[in-house]
């Protein structure tokens, strides 16, 4: 004999009868909640064929969040950061109801690697901040896409990305609350994100980010204004590192602060950035710094990205007039090779951001300028080995070394 055959339970419903949800329902040994209460849709699945059962409703469901989880995976960008025309107006009052936008940036591109650090140079007013504050939302971008992690940046994402990107502010004076002790302005992140369960937890995590950035525990009950510049900007550090982010912006965080300590809180950025694996969009003025401590350098002017490369490759071979200006300009100790240098001057003034100039923003101080500049905007384009430059003008730059 056989294998007994396996019959279908119960009995068949009564068509009189008939029950709220599911028909089948009464009979099915996999019945859930759902299927007494509502009728399963008939859907398509993966093979071709059409059932109506709230248990191919789920496995499909399930099917695709897996798709979509490994697509993610899948298409997960080489990046940690993705900026793509980027754009970032303010509306300036010019005369009675009339408003003319001040283009602060306008169109920038770039992208950082994870554990990597992109310097970000330019004169001042050039939209270097203003880029930072956009990244972060703490400008709402006028246009473009911020990508963190593969995940846009926008309103309703930035709140769980906010342990993920923190700022470390230009001015240490300002940036920190004067009535808050150290202990409260670097627990205030933690205080936050709720990243503690009790007072204890709270307080060594707050311990052990000071002595990350060589502070004392002694420290911990004082205020702001008892510590020197250089000490004021590892607490703004210590703040910034509280929730572990993946990504800093460090606005000029070492412009006001002397060079004994410049070098002590450039050493501790690079020390962080070994243990962690942070990146970083370090922006400055000084281009010793900034190519001391970068992977890349970006080099701004009036809103827009001229020129972005190696660092090394940016050092040694400028392309774009406005980057031969900047590095010509750098001082040299040595008094012999300061007067043997060439140094090249701008002419001209920067123009106004109200009143940009037609195509190339910097064809009014540029010795290149040709009829081509004025009628269109020159666009970033691929020198050789990712170095890449928005000019007209494909004469190699100046060999220059930084000391």
């Amino acid at each position: 004999m056989g294998e007994k055959l396996i019959p279908i339970p119960g009995t068949p419903i009564n068509l009189l009868n008939m029950p709220k949800g599911c028909a089948f329902c009464p009979r099915c040994e996999n019945a859930m909640k759902i299927c007494i209460e509502e009728v399963p849709p008939e859907i398509q699945m993966p093979d071709g064929h059409f059932a109506s059962c709230w248990m191919s409703v789920k496995e499909q469901m399930e099917a695709q969040q897996e798709g979509r989880t490994m697509s993610n995976v899948t298409n997960k960008s080489e990046y940690l950061v993705e900026v793509n025309n980027l754009k970032q107006y303010f509306p300036v009052k010019t005369g009675f109801m009339k408003n003319t936008p001040l283009k602060a940036v306008d169109g920038v591109s770039f992208n950082i690697k994870p554990g990597e650090t992109l310097g970000l140079v330019g004169e001042s007013g050039c939209g270097k901040t203003t880029v930072g504050r956009s990244l972060l939302r703490l400008y709402t971008p006028t246009s473009g896409d911020v990508f963190f992690d593969g995940e846009r940046v926008d309103k309703n994402s930035i709140g769980h990305m906010r342990k993920e990107m923190q700022m470390v502010f230009q001015d240490p004076y300002s940036s920190l609350n004067p009535r808050m002790t150290v202990e409260d302005i670097i627990g205030e992140p933690l205080d936050v994100h709720k990243l503690y369960s009790g007072k204890g937890e709270r307080r060594d995590r707050i311990l052990e980010l000071m002595e990350l950035v060589g502070l004392n525990a002694e420290h911990a009950t004082r205020y702001a204004h008892e510590f020197s510049g250089g000490q004021r900007q590892r607490i703004g550090i210590a703040r910034a590192l509280a929730t572990k982010p993946r990504f800093i912006v460090c606005d000029e965080a070492v412009s006001a602060l002397d060079v004994s300590i410049q070098a002590q809180v450039i050493n501790m950025f690079e020390e962080l950035q070994e243990k962690l694996g942070v990146a970083y969009l370090f922006i400055a003025h000084d281009l010793l710094v900034v190519h001391h401590i970068s992977d890349r350098i970006a080099v701004m002017y009036l809103g827009r990205i001229v020129e972005i490369a190696d660092a090394d490759d940016l050092n040694e071979s400028p392309i774009h007039p406005y980057t031969q200006s900047l590095l010509s300009a750098v001082p040299y100790p040595d008094p012999k090779m300061a007067k043997e240098r060439q140094r090249i001057i701008l002419e001209g003034d920067v123009p106004s951001p109200l009143h940009m100039p037609t195509g190339c923003a910097f064809r009014t101080r540029c010795k290149y300028a040709t009829e081509r500049c004025a009628k269109e905007c020159p666009t970033l384009t691929d020198r050789g080995n990712g170095h890449m430059v928005a000019c007209f003008n494909n004469k190699a730059g100046i060999r220059h070394t930084f000391i």
